[in-house]
């Protein structure tokens, strides 16, 4: 099939992204071809720049960065009925087999055969020219921007974080860490009818910016004593909290969590911190706190969409900085600097 040149960011080694121009084939059977328009800059992208890997998934041959993308389809392959042609759609970045038992049970995030954007060895869209599985792209109304499209994929994690951790009416909810995933947490917790919401972090600036998202209570960690410190959230909160959501990915924070929350409750793990982590495991066993993991997402992001459509959350607030895609490495150094302020770094590939 006829091939285009097509600018891509590709991560070759820890601390070197380039720029190159690659081959992209047409669409194949059930896929479409898209220009791409917005990607974000994730966490884990800058774990793969910055140290070649992220938690299990090891960088070992040139990978195409970027996974949090929208775009227009400018291709449609054979058996695409749903889409055509013009239609701008968000990109949720993983399919799996369909096939596989977790498939068909419905939690495809646990599909051992997944491929994922930008997790080695699949390659990502952050390029000019993507092609991907029809059935996981998502056509956008038109009042939605592609900004916000690509926003979907962040807060698919934070609508299934919530859902995961039970969050309702009611709900008194504690988040560690105020980034990109715990404050789209936080409004996510909202929209659900928590009633009080305190967050965590070591950084004044976004705390905050927590607190101008509606935090009821913020919290500055200044201390590695988890017990002292749930001690201080249950003062602050007036009470222990329902549901604890750690999103920091720092193993005292999970340890934290566990302490703070109250007996009965749900202690919801997102962030990643160490692959082998001591926890006071009989503590959460004796007063039955219940502890669930957080792969990604599953089902959520027409959820997702809906919420931004009516806007119900406003996930677009969060963007911070916008570059293009010829200023990737750029971008890549402002989504890793502190004193950026950097809360949701943006790549424009249409310009």
């Amino acid at each position: 099939m006829a091939a285009e040149s097509n600018l891509s960011a590709v991560l070759y080694a820890k601390d070197d992204l380039r720029l190159e121009h690659r081959d992209i084939k047409l669409p194949g059977e059930n896929e479409v071809q898209i220009a791409m328009c917005s990607v974000g800059i994730c966490g884990s992208d800058v774990k793969y720049w910055t140290h070649g890997k992220c938690g299990r998934f090891v960088l070992e041959e040139p990978m195409v960065m970027g996974h949090e993308s929208s775009g227009t389809v400018v291709a449609v392959g054979a058996g695409v009925t749903h889409l055509a042609k013009g239609d701008r759609v968000a990109i949720e970045p993983g399919v799996p087999c369909r096939t596989c038992r977790v498939c068909k049970e419905g939690r495809y995030n646990l599909c051992a055969d997944m491929e994922f954007c930008a997790t080695p060895p699949v390659h990502g869209s952050l390029c000019k020219l993507y092609n991907h599985a029809a059935d996981f792209c998502y056509k956008l109304p038109d009042h939605v921007s592609f900004e916000e499209g690509a926003m979907l994929e962040p807060l698919s994690v934070a609508v299934y974080t919530c859902q995961r951790g039970e969050v309702k009416v009611g709900s008194k909810v504690l988040i560690f860490g105020a980034g990109p995933i715990g404050l789209l947490c936080l409004l996510v917790a909202k929209t659900r009818g928590a009633s009080s919401v305190a967050i965590t972090d070591i950084d004044d600036y976004r705390l905050a910016v927590a607190k101008e998202y509606g935090a009821d209570h913020v919290i500055k960690v200044s201390t590695n004593d988890s017990q002292a410190l749930a001690q201080t959230i249950a003062a602050e909160m007036r009470g222990q909290p329902d549901v604890s959501l750690e999103c920091s990915g720092v193993d005292s924070s999970f340890v934290t969590a566990i302490h703070a929350t109250r007996s009965g409750g749900v202690v919801v793990l997102v962030g990643r911190g160490s692959l082998n982590v001591d926890v006071p495991i009989v503590n959460a066993a004796v007063r039955e706190v219940d502890i669930r993991g957080v792969f990604r997402y599953c089902n959520n992001y027409p959820q997702a969409l809906a919420m931004v459509a009516s806007g119900q959350v406003d996930a677009k607030r969060l963007i911070t900085h916008n570059f293009s895609l010829e200023e990737s490495l750029k971008a890549f150094q402002t989504a890793n600097s502190r004193e950026s302020r950097a809360i949701k770094v943006m790549i424009n590939c249409s310009t």
